[in-house]
Formats: structure tokens, C-alpha cells, sequence
């Protein structure tokens, strides 16, 4: 125990297979991409980074004390938990991940439809929030409490639903999430909503909706606190969804100036083909008043224009 909290190591089998469960498919589409292209240096060395972060982050939070804590001590801990798989370590695995190791799987016969299907951005934000919000209905969640499998079983449902959640965003295949930027503005702004409306519950309710937890006395902290502090800690993927939009709106504005040169360019390429096809301007010929009997123009007088 330290300051009256768990140190003990549990044995998490569920959290365990997911994450070697990734780590194999990981290793196995690098292998099939080196086998199709032996030249292939993919993954890069930044995306192994991500990747590498993304385990390193799940580990920690799974697999260590800290899951015994956000189990049944500190819903704070908890919060801590699931913001970490579903805000950070998700993202990170989805950016290490390159586009040619994850095609091969959406040439199976019916995956890339179904991929394509649940990753719809409304299909996906409906997932994502529904999987969170039903888990932390009060009776659901108090035998997470009790049963350390459902505990388990709720962190793998919760990193799958995120899985699907940031695919339209920056999932590894374009041609699957293929967005606009305002669309993608506008779905890291409507999703977060739902989260945010349960933390404000969380902070404002004044009632202890997870009465299971047992915070140590040593830290001076009452059930209502840890869970005002676990709603606060809640908003942070809000302000994530703000960090993400940013970027986004400055891509769009830059795709926007893009554009306008292009189409600039093609019509003045429009403009000179034109030009060439139709021959020189018609011009004005001036002739002396005294020498105009014998010109032969098309016209009569002085300054009428001629062919």
C-alpha cells in the first residue's frame, strides 16, 4: 500500500491478449508488406514511435496497479484510465500505423465495407458515446466494480469503440475516412458533446453516483470530491477535440488558397487558348483623307475600323 492505495499487481488476461493481440498484428502486416515489397522501408521511424507510445501507454494502465486502483478505489483513477486509452494511446496506434500495411486487410471479401460502414463519422460517434455512457450507468458499473473480468471486458470495449471513433479523423486509409476539413471540424466538434454533458452531471449533480469506490482516508478526499475531480478530468477530450480542430481549420484555409491558384491558372491557360484559336484582335487602320478613294479598306472615312 502506499498513502493507502493498492499496489497490487492483478492479473488481467483480457487487457493482456488485446495488447499482444496488437502488437501481433502490428508485426504480421510489417512482415506481409515486406514480403510484397522487399524495398518497402515502412514503418517509418516516427511511426514506430507512435506506435511504440500507444503500447507503452495501454501497459501502464492495464496492466499495472493502477488498474486495481481505478477498479475500486478512485474514480478519478478511472477516468484517468479510460482518457488515456481512448484520447492518447488510440490516436498513437492509429498514426503508427501506414497505409500500406492496413489495405491488405480491406481487400477481404465484405471487411472493407463493414469497415467502411462503422467508421461513418454519425455511426461512429453513436458507437463511441453509447459504449462510454451505458458502461458508467450506476448499476452496470457497480459490477464492473465487483467482477474484474467485466472490468476488462469494459476498458476492451471502450479502446475498440474509440478505435472507430478516431478512424474518420486520422485513420491510416484515406480513401475509407476520406473527409473534408469542415466536415472533420464539425465531427470533432458535435462528438465530444455527449461526454461533456455527462461530466457537467458528474461535477454539478451533487450526488454520489459511484458509491463503490473506497477513497483511502489518508488523502483527504470524500466521494463527491473524487468524483467532481473524475467529471473535471472528463472535459479534457473536449479540449483535445479543440487541439485536433485547430490544425484542421488551418489545412482547410491552406487547401482553400490551393485552389484558388489552380483554378487561376486554368483560366488564364483557358484565356490564351482561346487567344491562339481565334487569331489576333481586330485593330483600326487610319487613312490620309486625300489617299482614301484609292484604299482599298472595308469602310469609308477616317478611323473606320478594317478587317
Amino acid at each position: 500500500m502506499l498513502n493507502g492505495l493498492s499496489t497490487a499487481w492483478s492479473w488481467n488476461p483480457i487487457s493482456l491478449l488485446l495488447i499482444l493481440g496488437v502488437c501481433l498484428l502490428y508485426f504480421m502486416g510489417q512482415r506481409d508488406l515486406k514480403r510484397r515489397d522487399p524495398t518497402s522501408k515502412l514503418p517509418e521511424r516516427r511511426q514506430l514511435i507512435w506506435f511504440s507510445l500507444a503500447i507503452f501507454c495501454m501497459a501502464v494502465v492495464m496492466l499495472t496497479p493502477i488498474d486495481t486502483i481505478a477498479r475500486t478505489q478512485m474514480f478519478l483513477v478511472h477516468m484517468a484510465q479510460l482518457v488515456l486509452i481512448s484520447t492518447l494511446a488510440v490516436p498513437f496506434l492509429l498514426l503508427g500505423s501506414p497505409h500500406e500495411m492496413v489495405t491488405p486487410l480491406l481487400e477481404k471479401p465484405g471487411l472493407k465495407q463493414i469497415i467502411v460502414s462503422l467508421t461513418n463519422p454519425i455511426v461512429a460517434s453513436i458507437i463511441f458515446n453509447l459504449t462510454f455512457l451505458a458502461w458508467h450507468l450506476p448499476w452496470l458499473f457497480s459490477l464492473t466494480q465487483q467482477y474484474q473480468w467485466l472490468y476488462q471486458i469494459e476498458l476492451l470495449t471502450i479502446f475498440l469503440a474509440s478505435l472507430i471513433n478516431w478512424w474518420p479523423l486520422v485513420g491510416p486509409v484515406e480513401d475509407v475516412r476520406g473527409l473534408s476539413y469542415p466536415i472533420k471540424m464539425l465531427y470533432a466538434f458535435l462528438d465530444g458533446l455527449p461526454l461533456e454533458i455527462f461530466a457537467f452531471i458528474l461535477v454539478y449533480s451533487g450526488v454520489v453516483l459511484f458509491p463503490l469506490y473506497h477513497v483511502p482516508p489518508i488523502l483527504s478526499i470524500n466521494p463527491y470530491g473524487d468524483q467532481t475531480a473524475g467529471g473535471a478530468l472528463l472535459m479534457i477530450p473536449g479540449l483535445i477535440d479543440l487541439i485536433v480542430m485547430t490544425p484542421l481549420f488551418f489545412r482547410w484555409i491552406a487547401q482553400i488558397d490551393k485552389q484558388a491558384l489552380i483554378d487561376d491558372e486554368r483560366r488564364a491557360n483557358e484565356a490564351a487558348a482561346r487567344e491562339a484559336e481565334e487569331g489576333p484582335a481586330l485593330g483600326y487602320v487610319y487613312v490620309d483623307e486625300d489617299e482614301s478613294e484609292d484604299a482599298e479598306v472595308h469602310g469609308v472615312g477616317k478611323g473606320i475600323a478594317t478587317d
